[in-house]
């Protein structure tokens, strides 16, 4: 009769506990346009599988863009309706909500195993995705480097490759000029050209500048822009006379998708703004004969040092729970399930952060992308998580207009610094 009764008392307590893991947790996220991620049923697929092992949870999805995403998340932090999860990356996750404190802390997603797989492909991503004091505000799930692109076929017709080595995909700062110089000799105008009419792509200008003679974008714990350093000044004096030289073109009024246009129609014959992205998504537009041969950015010790995107989730603090439980369990499946995972940064276009996934790419449609991993090992400090980031990202452009309008080099770059860091906050 004590035995039954004491069964009677467990099951009783249990019910409860068996009626809330039943109830439906409702959750959004709301995702900047990542590679796929921006397809409404590639996302569904992923939330499909999801619920497989998660049927309680709903998940609904609002797809962001880059000119008004902002707006919109800053709108929903003033009215209290921010989503459970965002994707996007440390500058925002990290940097500007979650130094703001409006992310949850998710420290726990980081655990040994996901710390040592993580660390393993880049030890940047992990410093990236926390705050000086160790506060983890985003996990990661793909990354890329940023890097340029030339057309092999003009540079062979003339005698250009001799200046790349074909099989690092790097060159000395040295090469380039020579390259540059063989090109004009050859009759090609331009040759590239460094757009500054907006920020867009800017991380192709900035790693081209700071390239060239090896600066320091920031300083190493992200407190400082640093470009008005005799090496920074040095490289983008080096453009500003490459300008003036004839053998390359600065132009005020394109940003990085009309440069790549006119990359893709022959009219350039290469472009300072590519990825493994770039590369798919502007294949059907190339025009026949150029051969697009992804480069490094010069270097004067031919070991560059490439700007690079992070890509993951964070999630906002909403005071509930039960979303916080159900948001961190669908981030964990996107991420680090050993199905789901790769096929999810197989959506960005990109590659893991998870040195366990391997290559993904091997075999598939986009098996050209696998290409790109040759500069993975070249991934730089992440500066991006410097503050200041949207008044610095201003300052690069409008430099850039004032030095290749005949300002003097040194005076507007640190004018660029002086301002850019007047907005960090302290």
């Amino acid at each position: 009769m004590k035995k039954l009764l004491a069964l009677l008392l467990c099951m009783m307590m249990l019910l409860p506990t068996m009626a809330m893991a039943e109830e439906t947790v409702d959750i959004t996220l709301w995702t900047y346009p990542i590679g796929n991620w921006t397809n409404a049923e590639t996302v569904d697929g992923i939330i499909a599988n999801f619920n497989v092992t998660h049927p309680n949870v709903n998940v609904t999805v609002q797809y962001l863009d880059y000119q008004s995403g902002d707006d919109q998340v800053t709108t929903a932090i003033e009215a209290g309706t921010t989503p459970d999860i965002i994707m996007e990356g440390p500058e925002r996750l990290v940097t500007n909500w979650g130094a703001a404190g409006k992310m949850l802390d998710i420290s726990d997603l980081w655990t040994e195993e996901a710390l040592a797989d993580i660390g393993a492909t880049s030890e940047a991503v992990v410093a990236a995705c926390q705050t000086a004091e160790g506060v983890f505000y985003e996990y990661p799930l793909c990354m890329t480097t940023h890097c340029m692109v030339i057309d092999k076929a003009a540079f062979e017709a003339a005698d250009a490759m001799q200046y790349i080595n074909e099989e690092t995909h790097t060159w000395t700062t040295e090469g380039f000029e020579n390259a540059l110089r063989a090109l004009a000799a050859a009759g090609v105008n331009p040759t590239g050209i460094v757009y500054c009419g907006g920020q867009g792509g800017d991380q192709g200008t900035r790693a081209l500048a700071m390239n060239l003679y090896s600066a320091q974008f920031a300083s190493a714990d992200h407190t400082a822009y640093t470009m008005n350093s005799e090496e920074g000044i040095k490289g983008i004096q080096k453009l500003v006379d490459l300008v003036n030289d004839g053998v390359l073109t600065a132009d005020p009024a394109i940003v990085a998708g009309d440069e790549i246009a006119l990359f893709c129609n022959g009219t350039a014959k290469m472009s300072f703004c590519w990825n493994a992205s770039a590369a798919v998504s502007n294949k059907a537009s190339m025009a026949e004969g150029i051969v697009p041969f992804p480069m490094a950015f010069p270097s004067d010790d031919e070991q560059p040092e490439l700007c690079g995107g992070i890509w993951g989730f964070g999630l906002f603090d909403n005071g509930d729970d039960a979303r916080a439980a159900a948001a961190k369990d669908f981030v964990k499946f996107v991420c680090d399930d050993a199905e789901q995972g790769p096929q999810s940064v197989y959506a960005t276009g990109f590659f893991p952060v998870r040195a366990s996934f391997g290559d993904i790419y091997a075999g598939t449609e986009k098996a050209e992308n696998a290409d790109f991993a040759i500069f993975m090992p070249f991934l730089g400090d992440y500066y991006n998580v410097t503050s200041g980031w949207a008044t610095q990202r201003t300052e690069w452009w409008n430099m850039l207009q004032r030095v290749f309008g005949g300002g003097d080099v040194a005076t507007e770059v640190g004018a660029y610094v002086d301002a850019s860091n007047a907005s960090i906050v302290k």
